[in-house]
């Protein structure tokens, strides 16, 4: 009869090791042998440039001041702004843009999905832009993205991210920024072997013809209406120099709640996009969605699951004392990293990896839980400001 718990054991450590390490090197692997690059040419398409709000008062002007400096063509560009009930004085001050070529959809609260199908039912451009409010993209950065539509084999272009330093906020952020610089690393690399998993809402772009609204508000935006892109045959890739600026959030408290949202929403956007799941008919990119968007928010469950085969193994060898041990510590490291989170010593490697890894995988947990329970998460509520708590 087989041992249940040294089963249990080693396939969640294989599984694991997949995750944070096997899955790269079979990137890195397929990319090195496909090396599909993207032909470029200094192109500049009709654009439309979307910025959603909902109660951006304090970085809606900002925004636009950035959008209209950028070194595109004016006459090329459109920029349009859809508003879902926002109740500050987000409206009011895009109104005062009007002048200057800004489109303000003032809309009823429905949420975020529902106000860009009405951005885009209006938008002119042969390529939509998809943008956070809080986004600060560099002078060229439209240009960057538009030159990769010159090959007719690309559908959409996910742009740079790139976090600003914020001294008031606490050890998640350069966690946060830890994770950001890896997972730049590996759309590079996927991009090489066709197509990147999907785009970041601070800087995209697809073309026109491609876009389809989502089917259900309870989806991550960014995620399904990227992955459509390569759902109609089309490569979806990565533009390293099209850049784009963030804040990241002050506090580990919202980072966690941010994680929590996103998370669920990307699960139900894995759902409604099951079909590229399938390896027969999209090949490599069904093992990057599966391994990048499946395993990796399955991670906390394999966690709980070694640690528990860990504890009641380790009286059988002291291979198994060891490794629960070892992982009893991290988890204390974790929680020493959180008690110091807005301290110097909080900001040594040592505790906000643990730290930062230990959030990510709770909220992970969280998404799971409440997607299995049924509450999922329509309305649209960013949060951008507000202390550390």
């Amino acid at each position: 009869m087989p041992d249940v718990l040294m089963i249990i054991f080693w396939l969640m450590l294989a599984l694991l090791v997949y995750v944070y390490g096997g899955f790269s090197v079979l990137v890195v692997l397929v990319a090195h042998a496909r090396k599909r690059s993207v032909k470029q040419e200094d192109i500049t398409p009709s654009l439309s440039l979307i910025i959603p709000v909902w109660n951006e008062e304090k970085a809606i002007a900002a925004r636009l001041d950035n959008a209209l400096a950028l070194d595109y063509p004016a006459d090329r560009l459109e920029i349009i702004v859809p508003s879902d009930g926002s109740t500050d004085r987000t409206e009011e001050m895009v109104r005062s843009y009007a002048d200057r070529g800004v489109h303000l959809l003032a809309l009823p609260r429905r949420g975020k999905i529902y106000g860009l199908k009405d951005a885009v039912n209006v938008a002119t451009g042969e390529l939509l832009v998809f943008s956070d409010a809080n986004s600060m993209y560099e002078r060229d950065a439209l240009r960057k993205l538009a030159r990769n539509f010159a090959d007719p084999q690309v559908g959409g272009v996910c742009g740079n991210q790139v976090y600003l330093k914020n001294k008031k906020a606490d050890t998640a952020s350069q966690g946060e920024n830890l994770y950001w610089s890896f997972d730049k690393w590996l759309k590079q690399k996927e991009s090489l072997t066709g197509s990147i998993v999907s785009a970041h809402g601070a800087i995209y772009a697809i073309r026109r013809s491609l876009y389809q609204p989502p089917a259900s508000a309870a989806v991550t935006d960014d995620f399904a209406i990227s992955t459509a892109v390569i759902e109609q045959g089309y490569r979806l890739v990565f533009e390293s120099e099209a850049i784009a600026y963030e804040e990241p959030m002050p506090a580990a408290a919202r980072e966690f709640s941010r994680k929590v949202r996103i998370m669920n929403r990307g699960l139900c956007g894995v759902l409604l996009r099951r079909r590229l799941l399938n390896p027969l008919r999209y090949g490599f990119y069904a093992v990057i969605l599966f391994s990048h968007k499946v395993l990796r928010r399955l991670v906390p469950i394999f966690l709980l699951m070694l640690l528990a085969a860990s504890w009641l193994l380790q009286s059988r060898h002291d291979f198994f004392l060891f490794a629960a041990v070892a992982q009893t510590l991290f988890y204390a490291m974790a929680g020493c990293g959180y008690l110091l989170r807005r301290r110097r010593l909080g900001r040594l490697k040592f505790f906000y990896i643990p730290f930062f890894y230990c959030l990510a995988n709770a909220a992970a947990l969280l998404a799971i839980i409440k997607l299995l329970r049924g509450n999922r998460i329509e309305f649209w509520q960013p949060q951008r400001q507000g202390t550390a708590g």
